[in-house]
């Protein structure tokens, strides 16, 4: 099933999320769905507070991205109470984008590697060091987690730039083709 998407403005995106156990109320359905709207919204990640789930939850699935980075082709997976443990690396640019922030994408600059400890939708631990994209997919999702949109990663005066877009997104003045829940509509 298609969940709608809370957009910039939505306080779900602004508290920390909080861990949840392998006996949360029906998880299977919910990373099934959450599954279900990336797909519909065409993104390549997807965060449980994005779904109004305060819980530390995130899916990737990154091969819609495979024709430009052939490794990403089978890179889909579940973070359950992801923890990043280490950054490291030169940092370096990339434009992304958010369902929660539609119709603008912004150069931003992340460390190329990264340490994550997570369990998976079995309830499995890893420990494992990711880089490039997959690092990037894992940063941009994990923020959401910490209550930080991409917006929050950018410069004073890039944010001002961008104010009206951001007030028309958190109004509903925005045109997407995923069912949104905009906070002052």
């Amino acid at each position: 099933m298609v969940l709608p998407i809370y957009v910039y403005g939505s306080q779900v995106l602004k508290k920390i999320a909080t861990e949840i156990s392998k006996d949360y109320s029906d998880l299977d359905i919910l990373i099934n769905n959450m599954f279900d709207t990336m797909h519909y919204s065409e993104g390549v990640g997807l965060a449980a507070p994005q779904v109004g789930k305060s819980i530390r939850l995130f899916v990737i699935d990154a091969a819609p991205m495979s024709e430009d980075e052939p490794t990403l082709k089978d890179f889909k997976k579940v973070f359950i109470n992801a923890k990043i443990i280490e950054e490291k690396g030169v940092e370096w640019f990339y434009n992304e984008g958010c369902l929660s922030v539609p119709n603008i994408r912004e150069d931003i600059k992340r460390k190329p590697d990264v340490h994550i400890t997570y369990y998976d939708e079995n309830f499995n631990f890893y420990d494992e060091w990711f880089n490039g994209i997959k690092a990037r997919i894992i940063q941009h999702e994990y923020d959401h987690l910490e209550a930080t949109l991409l917006v929050d990663r950018l410069s004073q005066i890039r944010k001002r730039i961008l104010k009206r877009k951001l007030s028309d997104i958190s109004c509903g003045n925005v045109d997407v083709k995923y069912k949104i829940i905009y906070p002052n509509k």
